[in-house]
C-alpha cells in the first residue's frame, strides 16, 4: 500500500456530533478514522444553541413528541421514524450525561429528573434539554475530547472527501462502497481510504443560499457524493430558513437561537408594533417555516432591512443568565439585548432532506451508512421541529454502530483502492472563474429558489445551473482539484437536486412555499419527493431485507 493509502475498518467523513458519536460507539469493536474538512470543531454542531429535544418531564409523553413532530413536519414524516427517535431520546441524554457534557441543571430538580427544561417553537411542552445557550459546543468539545483520546480513532484534519469508491472499481456492480478518495487541505495530494464501512455524516448544504446560518463547510458534500455513487435522495425541496439571523453588516451567520422566542420574546416591526398574530395563532411559537415566511412578507411589504426581536421585558439578570452567549455576541456589534430589541432577518438553515436511509441509517449501497442533516430518515418531513438535529444524529449515530457491530466480524475481501489519477491535469491559472460561478449560484438559489418560489424563477434557476454545472464539469476534468473547485462541485449538484425536487412538488407544504400552487394538494395521501440517479445501485433496505 502506497504512502498515499490507508485502510480503516471504518471510514466516518464529517466530525460533527452525527460523526463523533457513531465512531465512538463503534471504536471499542473496530479501528475507525475520522476524516474532517477543516479543524475538527469547524462544523455545524460547534454552532448549534439551542438543545436537544427528549421527553424528561412526567407531565410530557413520548406520543406528544412524536405529535409535535408530525405536526411540524407538515404530514410528511415517517412515523415509524418519528417514533424510533423520540422513544430513544431519553437514552441519548443519559449517554450525553454520563460522558460529562455539562447540561443546565434545574434548582429545584431531583436526581429522576435534573435538567433544565426549556421550549422552543412547535413543542407543546418543556423539553429541552440544553447547556446554556451553547448546547452544540458542549455537545461537540465533549464528543471530541473522548475521540481524540481513543486509541482506536484516527481523527485526519484538513480532508475534503472528493468521491466514495465501490466495487465497480473492480468490475463490479457499483452496489457496494469500499472508500473513498480525499484531498489533503495541506499538502494538495488525493489519498484514498479502504474502508469496509463508510459512514456519511458530513451535515447539510445550506451554503447553497447566499445567506446562511451555517458555517462555511456546509456545502452538501456527502449528499453529492451518495447521488454520484447510485445513492437515492429524498425531499430536497425542503430548506429550513431560520426566521432570526442577526442582522448586522460586521456579523457573518450569528443565529439568534430559537430559545429567545421560547422564553418570550416577541417579534416586533421596525415601528415596534407585533405582527406574529396576524399569520399564526401560536404567534412566535409557531413552527420556523411559518415564522421565517411571515418575517420575509412584513420585510418586502414595508421594504424593511430587518425586524426586531425583542425580550428586554424579562430583565437583565434572566437574559444573561440563560442566553450569555447570545447576549455577549450581541453586544460586540454594540447591541445590548438587556435594553434593546435585536435586528434579524431570516436565513438559510438547515437541509431537511439528504441521503435516503432507513431506521439503521443504511443506504442503497451496502457498506454504506449517511448520519445526522446528510441524511433523509423520514424524521423532519416538510419541516424540522426545533431539536430535533442534535438528536437525529445521537439516536442514528447509535443505530448504525448497533448495525454495524451486529454484524462482525467482516472478512476483508477487497483489493485496495487505486491511487488517484492525475494523468493530463494541470494547475488552474483561472481560479477566478471558481469564485464567481461559487457566487452566481448562491445567489441564483436565494433570489429563484428561497423562502417563497413560483415555478416561473425555479425554472430560470434551472437554466442557470444546468449552464454551471456543464461548466464545472469541463473544469473538474482538466485541472488538479482544490478546495473551492470540489465544495462548488458539490453545492451545484445539490442545487440541481433541490430546483429538480421543487418543481415536482405542485403543492405548497412546510418550507416548500409556492405561489403557483398555495394550498396542500388533497387529492391523496402525502408524497414524498425521491430523486433516482441514472446509476441507481438498484436495492434497498426495509426493516432488514433486501427489497429489489
Amino acid at each position: 500500500m502506497s504512502e498515499n493509502s490507508f485502510h480503516y475498518d471504518v471510514l466516518v467523513i464529517g466530525s460533527g456530533a452525527a460523526g463523533l458519536s457513531t465512531a465512538l460507539k463503534l471504536a471499542p469493536h473496530v479501528k475507525v478514522a475520522v476524516l474532517s474538512k477543516g479543524k475538527i470543531d469547524d462544523g455545524s454542531t460547534n454552532w448549534a444553541q439551542g438543545g436537544i429535544a427528549a421527553v424528561l418531564d412526567a407531565t410530557d409523553s413520548i406520543e406528544n413528541h412524536v405529535r409535535d413532530t408530525l405536526i411540524a413536519g407538515a404530514d410528511l414524516c415517517k412515523r415509524e421514524t418519528v417514533e424510533f427517535v423520540a422513544t430513544n431520546a431519553p437514552r441519548a441524554i443519559a449517554w450525553l450525561d454520563e460522558l460529562g457534557i455539562q447540561l443546565t441543571r434545574d434548582p429545584d430538580g431531583d436526581n429522576s429528573q435534573p435538567f433544565h427544561l426549556t421550549r422552543e417553537g412547535g413543542h407543546s411542552h418543556r423539553r429541552i434539554v440544553h447547556a446554556a445557550d451553547a448546547t452544540g459546543r458542549a455537545v461537540q468539545t465533549t464528543l471530541q475530547s473522548q475521540a481524540v483520546n481513543h486509541p482506536n480513532i484516527k481523527i485526519f484534519e484538513n480532508y475534503l472527501a472528493i468521491d466514495l469508491v465501490t466495487d465497480r472499481k473492480f468490475g463490479g456492480e457499483g452496489r457496494r462502497c469500499i472508500g473513498a478518495y480525499a484531498l489533503d487541505l495541506e499538502t494538495g495530494k488525493v489519498k484514498s481510504f479502504n474502508a469496509r464501512t463508510v459512514i456519511l455524516a458530513t451535515g447539510g448544504a445550506s451554503k447553497v443560499y447566499r445567506f446562511t446560518s451555517n458555517p462555511d463547510g456546509s456545502t452538501g458534500d456527502g449528499i453529492a457524493m451518495a447521488w454520484r455513487a447510485g445513492c437515492r435522495v429524498m425531499n430536497m425541496e425542503f430548506s429550513q430558513f431560520h426566521p432570526t439571523c442577526l442582522y448586522h453588516p460586521q456579523a457573518k451567520s450569528f443565529l439568534i437561537t430559537e430559545a429567545v422566542r421560547g422564553e418570550g420574546g416577541k417579534l416586533l416591526l421596525p415601528d415596534g408594533t407585533r405582527f406574529m398574530n396576524r399569520f399564526d395563532e401560536r404567534g412566535e411559537l409557531a413552527p420556523r417555516d411559518i415564522v421565517a415566511r411571515a418575517i420575509d412578507h412584513e420585510m418586502k411589504r414595508l421594504g424593511a432591512d430587518c425586524v426586531y426581536l425583542d425580550i428586554t421585558h424579562k430583565g437583565a439578570d434572566f437574559i444573561k443568565e440563560h442566553f450569555p452567549t447570545v447576549y455577549e455576541t450581541c453586544l460586540g456589534y454594540g447591541i445590548d439585548m438587556t435594553k434593546q430589541p435585536i435586528p434579524v432577518v431570516p436565513a438559510a438553515h438547515y437541509t431537511c432532506g439528504g441521503v435516503l436511509t432507513d431506521l439503521r441509517g443504511r443506504t442503497d449501497l451496502t457498506g454504506l451508512y449517511a448520519i445526522g442533516e446528510c441524511a433523509g430518515t423520514g424524521l423532519h418531513g416538510a419541516n424540522r421541529l426545533a431539536s430535533n438535529s442534535l438528536l437525529e444524529c445521537l439516536v442514528f449515530g447509535e443505530a448504525a454502530a448497533n448495525d454495524i457491530i451486529d454484524a462482525l466480524p467482516v472478512e476483508d475481501h477487497f483489493k485496495p483502492i487505486p491511487d488517484w489519477d492525475e494523468t493530463g491535469i494541470t494547475d488552474s491559472d483561472e481560479e477566478v472563474l471558481v469564485a464567481h460561478n461559487w457566487e452566481q449560484l448562491r445567489n441564483v438559489m436565494w433570489d429563484f429558489v428561497g423562502i417563497v418560489r413560483t415555478t416561473k424563477r425555479v425554472q430560470r434557476a434551472q437554466h442557470r445551473v444546468d449552464l454551471l454545472l456543464s461548466e464545472i464539469d469541463e473544469y473538474y476534468g482538466n485541472f488538479r482539484v482544490t478546495n473551492d473547485l470540489l465544495e462548488l462541485r458539490n453545492l451545484s449538484v445539490v442545487a440541481k437536486l433541490i430546483i429538480q425536487s421543487a418543481l415536482w412538488r405542485r403543492e405548497s407544504r412546510g418550507l416548500h412555499y409556492t405561489t403557483d400552487y398555495p394550498e396542500l394538494d388533497q387529492s391523496g395521501s402525502p408524497r414524498q419527493t425521491i430523486l433516482v440517479p441514472e446509476n441507481f445501485a438498484g436495492r434497498w433496505v426495509i426493516s432488514g431485507q433486501w427489497k429489489t
